[in-house]
């Protein structure tokens, strides 16, 4: 008998989306305007705790708006984790600025605060933090560092809805923060992504940018140059829905993780379960695992014979700075560069059963040994 396949992420839609897309079809509001779209946006808003989100087509689009609105250019540095997904330097690149790239705390995947400093230069505009698999940054020394050297920081929170940072959510702590709703995040439009900030200016700015320059205030003025990075209604009625959900999927990924945690606890100096700070709530966008010391087995053996039978997993972000377009092997990235070779993303979504989980772990251990 085959099994069926355990898929690594897969978005769970048992709410009201049906419901919404379809109000928003006998609406007739399927394009960029209609009332999901502002309904979407208080959602997104209040998950972060800020004063306003604006929504986007993805979550690329939006990390480019909040760049562009802060009037990054050409000549200006923004410092990064080496660690993170390649649109995070992608974005800064469309700006014509340069991504600095420094490595990540060897725990959390995150970028490592003691790092930043020495990478500030004269054309340092900023610090991007990545809130990578889910987890936050530790923002605290980061935004000191920031304030002293006046600098914004932008928050890359694509894979971290409902994260939190001590007693605040992720996506309100720097001066503005970017989701991604893509079809494997926690909350999902299919596409799309927003951006949220308390700086009233800066989203009035963004507003205008992602509609083609066009005056808020006045139809088909178009005082500046801006994009088509907009939203349309039916997407946004779909991520309402989503949203709803919000606290019954994080709950969810918190079991999953703990039952993760409770079939590998005996697996030390094989597998290294995720690490989570004692300021953060995680969000488990993904329960990302290293393959210990004693790991006799490469990474991308143990995850070819885990998709042998029938369980998919994804391999840890390669360090940008390693890809062609912004290659540099002079810069000294050991943590992420471990992270990268041993790391594992395990099946983490919603749908998965107690079974799955034992599956996947008996699976794993099989591969190790």
């Amino acid at each position: 008998m085959t099994r069926s396949r355990i898929s690594v992420a897969v978005p769970r839609l048992s709410g009201l989306e049906k419901t919404y897309v379809n109000e928003a079809l006998d609406s007739t509001w399927i394009s960029s305007r209609g009332p999901f779209i502002e309904r979407f946006e208080m959602a997104v808003a209040e998950m972060a705790g800020t004063r306003h989100a604006v929504a986007c087509n993805n979550g690329t689009t939006s990390l480019h708006l909040a760049l562009a609105a802060m009037d990054l250019g050409p000549g200006d540095e923004v410092i990064m984790p080496a660690l993170t997904y390649v649109a995070t330097a992608n974005c800064v690149h469309y700006c014509g600025a340069r991504s600095v790239f420094v490595d990540n705390d060897p725990r959390t995947f995150n970028i490592d605060p003691e790092r930043i400093e020495a990478a500030i230069t004269p054309r340092t505009r900023g610090i991007m933090v990545v809130h990578l698999y889910g987890q936050s940054a530790d923002m605290a020394p980061i935004l000191d560092i920031a304030e002293r050297h006046g600098l914004w920081v932008l928050e890359d929170a694509a894979e971290a809805h409902g994260a939190r940072y001590r007693d605040q959510a992720v996506g309100g702590i720097g001066r503005c923060g970017s989701f991604s709703f893509f079809g494997n995040k926690i909350v999902t439009t299919g596409e799309g992504g927003a951006v949220t900030t308390n700086d009233d200016a800066l989203a009035e700015r963004m507003r205008i940018l992602r509609s083609q320059g066009m005056d808020t205030q006045r139809r088909y003025w178009h005082p500046v140059v801006g994009y088509n990075y907009r939203m349309t209604n039916i997407t946004a009625a779909i991520g309402v829905a989503q949203m709803e959900r919000l606290p019954e999927a994080l709950a969810t990924r918190k079991r999953i993780a703990a039952a993760y945690d409770e079939r590998l606890a005996g697996l030390e100096g094989l597998v290294e379960r995720p690490f989570t700070a004692q300021d953060c709530e995680h969000a488990y966008w993904m329960y990302t695992i290293m393959l210990g010391p004693d790991a006799r087995v490469e990474r991308d053996q143990v995850m070819a014979g885990m998709d042998d039978q029938g369980v998919e997993t994804r391999p840890v972000f390669y360090p940008v700075n390693h890809m062609p377009p912004y290659f540099n092997d002079t810069l000294h990235i050991p943590n992420a560069e471990r992270c990268a070779g041993r790391g594992i993303n395990l099946p983490t979504h919603e749908l998965l059963t107690e079974a799955d989980i034992d599956r996947v772990c008996e699976t794993l251990l099989e591969t190790l040994r």
